[in-house]
């Protein structure tokens, strides 16, 4: 009696075990996943660490110290000169491990604060944002190295001096601005949360698959006080993509952020400047036009003639509602950059899927040429 007492306690005892085991492996093939996917889209497998003060989900990679021989080599003596923004000229560059970068330059006295915020803005990783690899303080210069982006700015392919022969078509035009969103909103995730200050058409690049890139992330930082810097051409061009609350109080937030995304999404729609006047007769800007439109055929002048009709009258009216919303004057009323992800993903894949074309090239929906036609 007492031998099978124990032969049951003993196997009762087993399937417990056996029970425990399977739940640990079930919780930890679980957690893995989760860490997968919240490493995948920062485009970096490395656990995060925190920081200091800044509380923010980093990569273990240590920002790379260049020397200044290092970046005459690559610069060919500083010959190649491809920019210049905020911080100073850029140049193309070419390690000796074959990497190609671009590298910012500024005259300016070597400082720790500058080496702590190349640190900090360097383990931010994402595959929406351009990612800072290093720095070099040298004969009275810095230098901050970034990744080379190789197919140049969305503004030089909308309305560049001399636009890139590409066509940027609206599913296309729609899948550039979903990108950026997600750079923007994953500097609007940290804590505290870290505002770009500087965006616009310009600094949104693509890569040879056309992956939208936010540059200049935090760029602001390290022009301390002076907010503003560059040629006056530039600075004029650059007032456009300003919040109300910016221009008034210097007071950047992650909102402003906001408002500066739809004045880059009002760019993406009429391929122009937002800069310019609206219509011929117009006093008014675009982002000043799109502000007091009371109805969305009024918004039909402004759009890109050459988009032809690679778009729908459905995706279009969502995305310039979309617009509407970010250039709020008032910040409260305006949504956060999350939400317009959400936004973003939405109107993409409803316009693939409307735009499907059926049979011997019908398409589904009434596109963009025939509203032309409609509103002529």
């Amino acid at each position: 009696m007492s031998g099978t007492l124990a032969a049951i306690l003993g196997g009762a005892a087993g399937a417990m075990a056996l029970v425990g085991i399977v739940i640990f492996l079930i919780w930890f093939c679980f957690f893995r996943k989760e860490i997968v996917s919240r490493t995948s889209e920062t485009g970096s497998s490395d656990p995060s660490v925190q920081v200091g003060r800044h509380e923010v989900e980093l990569s273990l990679s240590e920002a790379r110290h260049f020397e200044m021989e290092e970046l005459f080599v690559a610069t060919k003596n500083f010959s190649d000169l491809i920019g210049e923004g905020k911080f100073g000229d850029v140049y193309r560059g070419f390690l000796q491990d074959g990497m190609v970068v671009a590298i910012k330059k500024r005259p300016a006295t070597p400082s720790q604060e500058f080496i702590d915020e190349v640190r900090y803005l360097s383990a931010i990783q994402h595959r929406n944002l351009v990612s800072l690899l290093g720095y070099c303080q040298a004969n009275n210069f810095q230098f901050l190295i970034y990744e080379y982006i190789p197919n140049g700015s969305v503004s030089s392919h909308l309305y560049g001096p001399s636009p890139i022969s590409h066509k940027l078509e609206f599913k296309q035009r729609l899948s550039i601005a979903l990108g950026a969103a997600k750079g923007l909103a994953h500097l609007h995730t940290m804590s505290p949360r870290l505002a770009h200050k500087d965006f616009k058409t310009a600094n949104v690049l693509v890569d040879e698959n056309f992956i939208a890139k936010v540059a200049d992330a935090g760029i602001r930082n390290f022009l301390g006080r002076i907010d503003i810097a560059g040629p006056s051409s530039q600075v004029t061009a650059d007032e456009i993509f300003l919040a109300p609350e910016v221009k008034e109080f210097r007071r950047f937030s992650d909102k402003s952020d906001v408002y500066s995304f739809g004045v880059f999404l009002t760019e993406l729609v009429s391929g122009r400047e937002a800069s310019v006047s609206a219509l011929p007769d117009s006093s008014q800007n675009l982002v000043q036009w799109v502000q007091d439109s009371q109805d969305y055929r009024d918004i039909l002048n402004i759009i890109d003639q050459k988009l032809g009709n690679s778009f729908t009258s459905e995706g279009m009216e969502e995305l310039t509602r979309l617009i509407v919303q970010c250039v709020e004057p008032s910040s409260e009323r305006r949504p956060i950059m999350s939400y317009v992800v959400t936004e973003l993903d939405r109107i993409l894949e409803k316009e693939m899927n409307l735009t499907t074309v059926m049979g011997e090239g019908t398409p589904t929906v009434t596109l963009g040429s025939q509203l032309f036609k409609a509103t002529a």
